[in-house]
């Protein structure tokens, strides 16, 4: 049946053998969507199709086709379904429902966090953690409270992603809602530190499907064009979460009680899970998988492989320096099983191919797809990173209150969310994602720099400019990394590509909070030395990075927080220098106008 369109002659997709240069032509790709749901409505402009649009070729019966061999049947009949995405009104509550849930993923990530500022495995909790130590007599637990929700959620990012290529993306994002819900209720109802840890645990699993899902269902229900602005209100609303964890537990401990630091996900959630439930999303997967044909199609000798080395990993990281020493066999013993692991799931990989592999090991040949998610991950270790230190600045050595501490990073905070939401706009407008990427690397690696000449005397002109500076940097590309892969990926990879990226973030991330802690520490042991040399390091240590105003004598106290001010800025110094590695792999993601990409003209890659 043919298909009505609007759309000339030029406007039409180029067949493959007119593609062009340097763009491999996906002859061998079947048709697939985007991502895993859109909206039938009404017909729209060849103007607004979709990347993945573009991109389906004719099957010869007109019917359906077995993608991949997967049983994940997807109609390719171009005259029974006509793309459509969502708009006005609908738009608005699903952009709204989603930000929330990462936002409170973000939040959860925060809200309970340990911040470590003291050298020989020592470290400062704060916020809602006494709380929950003293109510579970349970202060040698602390370090899984943590833990528990970053390691299922790294763990199974991966595996979310498969689910999301063989389900329907709404109805599995309600059901990593769900879970993640489930291990709030059971935080929030403890009485035990164990059955705390195992809902911190049950959460972080939910987690690994939420901020990916929520992509990938932008992706199915926003055109190319406009993805930009959207992911950009998401990322900028949503990374709120960061900052506001320490206030928003500091507050709930101080005037109600720290359950509620996990009681608030609940309302806030069956909202969410409602809009969703309504929305109406037709889904292009004509024919999803059963349950029952799940397991065979998910890879799991491969999760089987890869849980157990990310974990392994993230626990030597954990262990080192706090509980063990990083020399100690507990801590080698997990960084050699966490290798021998990785390497037997990247041969498991490789044998399993591309199209039956967790993670496709063919994403990485792309070079747009490898930097993109290189960029991504350094980004947002930026953001992680900045986001403890910041705070520790102004509470260690400027004496604020951890309230106060959190207003006087508003600065980094609103500069972000504007440039977030103004560089998405200004992509789809103008079509290229490359310029914000590489602006953003110089003004965070300038900002970086500029923080990191911060004393004790430093007056609120220069904290609030360059905290103003490193937000605009952080805004400007933290989205631009999924645009890129969202709009050069084989759209039957979408929803992997995401969840690989979301990975990639996170591991990253805890390495170089691993590295920031170990700079600072070591940092603040010499710096103590050097400007304070008559005071005991140790006393120091141990009050903390706010107490020890109160065990250092009068005279020695400015040389303890010109030495807490040295480390601070010593951290700052590892950040310029990832800025500086994003400036120099940003060239490497393509120039690429998404305008092109979405009216069905072959741009560069």
């Amino acid at each position: 049946m043919d298909k009505p369109t609007s759309c000339s002659p030029e406007e039409l997709p180029l067949p493959p053998s007119m593609a062009a240069p340097g763009r491999v032509p996906e002859a061998q790709s079947p048709p697939l969507a985007v991502a895993d749901e859109v909206t039938a409505k009404e017909p729209i402009s060849c103007l607004i199709e979709s990347d993945a649009e573009i991109s389906e070729k004719p099957v010869a019966d007109g019917g359906s086709r077995d993608a991949a061999g997967d049983g994940s049947a997807l109609t390719t009949d171009q005259g029974d379904q006509e793309e459509e995405y969502i708009t006005g009104v609908r738009l608005v509550l699903v952009l709204a429902a989603l930000t929330f849930v990462v936002f409170l993923m973000l939040l959860d990530m925060s809200i309970i966090t340990t911040v470590p500022d003291t050298s020989h495995g020592l470290e400062r909790v704060v916020y809602a953690i006494p709380e929950i130590t003293t109510a579970f007599n349970s202060l040698s637990d602390v370090g899984w409270y943590g833990a528990a929700y970053n390691l299922c959620g790294a763990a199974l990012q991966p595996f979310a992603g498969k689910l999301y290529t063989h389900l329907r993306s709404k109805q599995t994002f309600l059901g990593f809602l769900f879970v993640f819900e489930v291990g709030s209720l059971i935080c929030a109802v403890a009485r035990s530190s164990d059955v705390f840890i195992v809902g911190r645990a049950i959460a972080g699993m939910g987690s690994a499907g939420l901020f990916n899902g929520a992509l990938t269902i932008i992706g199915a229900t926003v055109p190319l064009q406009r993805r930009p602005f959207i992911v950009g209100v998401l990322i900028g609303v949503s990374n709120l979460g960061l900052v506001a964890g320490p206030l928003v537990g500091g507050a709930f401990t101080e005037f109600a009680n720290w359950r509620w630091c996990f009681y608030i996900n609940l309302p806030i959630g069956a909202v969410v899970a409602v809009l969703l439930f309504l929305i109406h999303i037709p889904s292009k997967i004509t024919n999803p998988l059963a349950l029952s044909q799940l397991p065979r199609h998910l890879d799991l000798p491969g999760f089987a492989l890869f849980a157990p080395a990310a974990i392994m990993f993230l626990l030597a990281l954990q262990f080192g320096g706090n509980e063990h020493p990083w020399d100690s066999a507990v801590v080698i013993g997990l960084f050699v099983g966490a290798g021998v692991t990785a390497a037997l799931f990247l041969y498991w990989e490789r044998r399993q191919g591309d199209d039956k592999a967790m993670i496709p090991l063919g994403l990485f040949r792309s070079r747009i797809v490898w930097a993109s998610g290189v960029v991504g991950a350094f980004n947002m270790s930026i953001t992680l990173v900045s986001s403890y230190y910041l705070p520790m600045y102004f509470q260690s050595v400027k004496g604020a209150t951890p309230f106060q501490g959190g207003v006087d990073v508003l600065p980094t905070i609103l500069g972000q969310l504007v440039f977030a939401v103004v560089s998405g706009a200004l992509v789809g407008k103008l079509g290229y994602y490359l310029p914000w990427v590489v602006f953003g690397a110089v003004a965070s690696t300038i900002g970086n720099g500029l923080i990191s000449t911060w004393t004790p005397s430093t007056g609120p002109g220069r904290w609030i400019g360059y905290q103003v500076l490193l937000g605009a940097g952080r805004g400007a590309s933290m989205q631009m990394h999924i645009i890129a892969v969202q709009a050069n990926s084989p759209p039957a990879r979408l929803s992997v590509s995401m969840a690989t990226l979301v990975f990639m973030q996170t591991f990253a991330g805890a390495i170089f909070l691993t590295a920031g802690e170990v700079i600072f520490s070591e940092g603040l042991g010499n710096n103590l030395a050097k400007y304070a040399p008559a005071v005991d390091a140790r006393t120091v240590l141990v009050a903390g990075g706010t107490g020890f105003r109160d065990v250092v004598p009068e005279g020695d106290l400015p040389g303890v927080v010109m030495a807490y001010s040295k480390s601070v800025s010593e951290v700052f110094y590892l950040l310029a220098g990832l800025g500086v590695v994003c400036f120099g792999l940003a060239w490497a993601m393509g120039w690429t106008d998404i305008r092109k990409k979405e009216a069905g003209k072959k741009g560069d890659v």
